[in-house]
């Protein structure tokens, strides 16, 4: 079983959990918040008239793992608890709503950029488990950034909204069940928007063009059991 198809089974698993036929239960599960500083570069002239631009990366995520799915045995269907007992874990959002990041970069030379992008759809493949997880993964994005500039495209402002895909990598280390930290890189492909140019405009890759953000992040993990009524 290759490891896309062991994800997509996990997840599978994770839905029959959820959504299994024992109505009006309790499920407890440990939920993952993540907060932490990012940095960001807008690849292209926004990144020579600035750098680094700020913001938080945040998490939220109910985590499925082997001590939930053998807590929950009994709810699984018995054909999938096979296959249950040799899944890793798969984490899900509550909210597609919930942004993936929010940029608060004042000017400290000549740009400023405000906004948040939101990755609705997702999924990681672990490379390495256990308290030392290493992961690889791509997903759906979508952002709005407002970006401020006293030089670029003759100092006019851009409201950057375009969806867009990421690559991202990650290395989490849970020092106990309860608490870790973890540091990332992301890569965000976006469809092309001029600097200082319409969102209903697509216009060829150059370097008075966004098209990739690059992120840099870090995050403190913080995770606690949350029982909901099925």
């Amino acid at each position: 079983m290759t490891r896309l198809t062991a994800c997509l089974s996990a997840a599978a698993l994770a839905l029959t959990l959820v959504a299994g036929p024992a109505r009006g239960a309790q499920v407890t599960v440990p939920v993952d918040v993540g907060v932490g500083p990012a940095g960001h570069i807008v690849f292209g002239q926004v990144a020579s008239d600035q750098l680094f631009h700020y913001g938080v990366k945040l998490n939220v995520a109910a985590i499925i793992d082997q001590q939930t799915i053998k807590a929950n045995q009994n709810r699984i269907p018995a054909k999938y608890r096979a296959a249950a007992a040799r899944m890793d874990e798969v984490r899900i959002s509550p909210s597609i709503f919930i942004p993936d990041t929010l940029y608060i970069s004042p000017k400290t030379r000549y740009t400023g950029m405000f906004g948040a992008t939101w990755r609705p759809i997702g999924f990681n493949v672990p490379l390495l488990r256990g308290p030392v997880r290493f992961t690889v993964g791509a997903g759906a994005l979508l952002t709005y950034a407002f970006i401020t500039s006293d030089t670029l495209a003759g100092g006019s402002d851009t409201h950057f909204l375009r969806p867009g895909v990421d690559l991202k990598a990650e290395l989490e280390v849970m020092f106990v069940r309860s608490f870790g930290i973890s540091l990332g890189w992301s890569s965000g492909f976006y469809l092309p928007q001029a600097i200082g140019g319409a969102i209903t405009k697509v216009p060829d890759v150059g370097p008075d063009v966004i098209w990739h953000i690059g992120q840099v992040f870090a995050m403190l993990h913080f995770r606690f059991p949350y029982t909901a009524n099925l």
